[in-house]
Parts: structure tokens; C-alpha cells; sequence
């Protein structure tokens, strides 16, 4: 399925690589802002208070073998990944019979980059807990994140200073990974969390970090496409903004953007969660626009509530 309203934002300007004055910058202070919104008992926090422990103590390069890197766009293959044996047919219907196939959750995630580290043997880098035998990988949703990353561990394991690099890999492989022994675990950019703070505030509602990947949207931004209609959620809260303007703008409408509650903030965590257990028909027209991207805006593909 092709969405024909996703092209590049034309004036969203490309973040230029971060370069600090230490380039061995620790981790932990790289993404303070990250960890500083999560609540002490957010089980994320826990995983990646753990992690930058272990960077800190005695860093060890966990490696599987990659078949190959990856276009984010294109989403080929990168990894050997087992996925769960078709269901036997002939049986009752069980629940997950009538949430939407995994090739479904994976096509809506498609073109979504995120970033992680391989070695210069195009290996993919894992962080290994000292003593305790588990792995853990992290895949940041902000390049300078997995850069920042990158410049700790070459400080600390001299084999990674020579040709390691950081690589885009596509966010729906990622779902498909399954690895003993390794938990995946995502790093959002801290910019969006403290917007999906402030969207929480705005809203009237407890706030007590946020537990997870932010995506945006707004209810009164409908794509169309076709007979069907389709819910974008944004990873980032200023394309939400500059789709809600130009569609406000081209229909002669108020910005519903500057209502009070009209634009809503999940976890893409919980979301995935969702599509993976509920009916089909709850979250099938829901569709992820990559970080950067606009949608075309045309009265005929985006209708204001």
C-alpha cells in the first residue's frame, strides 16, 4: 500500500551533525534531558539507567551478524529475524485471528528511520550488561543520539575505533527482530519528549515524565485517499503543526492547532501493542508520518474537524 500524500518536508531544514567540544562526552550527560522526564519507577528509565551503568563501568561489544545495512525508505532485509509460525487454520478464532497482520504493523512503520551502530565488520552493536549475561540495543530516533553513543563506545573498546559508524535502519525490521538474550529498546529524541510533556500539561493532565516514544496527532486532521480515510500520527509535534496551518490556511479555517486539547500525544509502544491484540478494523487507518515529512494538502486528502 503506497499513502500518496507523504513527501519530504520542503522547509523543514536538515539538523546539522553535532560536533562537542569532547568529543568522548559521556552518554549519560548527552541525554540527561531524556532521563530527567522519566519518572524513577518508568521501567524505560530502569532499562536505560542500566544501560549507561554498564557503559560507565566496563564497556563490552556484544555482535550479531548483519546480512546487510539498510535504505530506511527502501526497508530491505537487514537482519536474520525469526517471526511467529503462521496460525493453523481449521481452529476457532482466537483474538489475535482479528488484530492486524504483522506485515500490516510493518507496512504502516515503513520509512521510518531509526539510528544504531555497527563495527567495521557491519556487525550491529550491543551493549552488554556486566556480569548479568543480557544484551541490550538501542536504537535512537535522533542521529547526533547514536553519534554521541558512538563517540563513548570508541573511547572506551579500542576495537570500535577503526570503522565503526552509525547506520539508519528501517523502524518496522526492527519489530521483526528477535534475538536471544537481547532486549530492543528505543531512545526518544528529547525534544519531542518535553513537547509530549507540555501537550500532557496542557491538557490538564498528571504529568510524570512520559514512558515512551511520543507520536502526535490531532483529530482534526483527516487524510483521505481514495474511498478511505486515514488518522497520520506525527514523531514530531512542529510537522503535526505545519500540517495543521497549511490545511487550516488552504480551507480558510481557524488553526485548530491553537484550540485547547486538539493536538493529543501517545506512546508508539503502547500503539504497536494495540494493533498487535485489538480488531483490524480499531487501527487500521492509522499511518505514521516519518520525522520531516509533510503530507500533501489538498481539500480532497485532508479534511479539518
Amino acid at each position: 500500500m503506497s499513502f500518496p500524500w507523504l513527501k519530504p518536508h520542503p522547509k523543514t531544514p536538515i539538523e546539522p551533525k553535532s560536533h562537542p567540544t569532547n568529543p568522548f562526552l559521556p552518554f549519560q550527560t548527552h541525554l540527561s534531558a531524556v532521563l530527567a522526564s522519566l519518572s524513577n519507577s518508568n521501567p524505560l528509565k530502569t532499562h536505560l539507567d542500566s544501560a549507561f551503568e554498564s557503559l560507565g563501568n566496563a564497556l563490552q561489544s556484544g555482535l550479531f551478524r548483519l546480512a546487510a545495512l539498510s535504505d530506511p525508505i527502501r526497508s530491505p532485509a537487514w537482519a536474520r529475524v525469526t517471526l511467529p509460525p503462521p496460525l493453523a487454520g481449521g481452529g476457532p478464532a482466537r483474538r489475535f485471528d482479528l488484530a492486524m497482520s504483522t506485515e500490516t504493523i510493518e507496512e504502516r512503520l515503513a520509512g521510518v528511520p531509526v539510528y544504531a551502530l555497527s563495527n567495521s565488520a557491519e556487525e550491529f552493536v550491543l551493549v552488554a550488561g556486566v556480569g548479568s549475561g543480557k544484551s541490550l540495543g538501542l536504537f535512537c530516533f535522533k542521529k547526533e543520539d547514536a553519534e554521541a553513543l558512538l563517540d563513548q563506545m570508541r573511547s572506551m573498546n579500542r576495537d570500535m575505533r577503526q570503522g565503526s559508524k552509525v547506520v539508519a535502519l528501517a523502524l518496522n525490521k526492527v519489530f521483526q527482530l528477535k534475538v536471544d538474550g537481547v532486549a530492543f529498546r528505543f531512545i526518544p529524541d528529547s525534544h519531542q519528549v518535553a513537547n509530549a510533556v507540555k501537550v500532557k500539561e496542557k491538557a490538564g493532565g498528571s504529568v510524570d515524565g512520559f514512558p515512551g516514544v511520543p507520536v502526535f496527532q490531532s483529530k482534526s486532521l483527516v487524510l483521505r485517499s481514495g474511498n478511505k480515510r486515514y488518522r497520520p500520527f506525527f514523531f514530531r509535534k512542529e510537522d503535526l503543526e505545519e500540517s495543521l496551518f497549511r490545511a487550516s490556511r488552504q480551507q480558510n479555517k481557524l488553526n485548530p492547532a491553537l484550540r485547547m486539547g486538539d493536538i493529543q500525544v501517545c506512546v508508539l509502544e503502547e500503539i504497536i501493542n494495540t494493533m498487535k491484540g485489538s480488531s483490524a478494523s480499531k487501527w487500521d487507518d492509522v499511518v505514521f508520518i516519518p520525522p520531516g515529512f509533510d503530507i500533501s494538502i489538498g481539500v480532497r486528502e485532508t479534511a479539518l474537524g
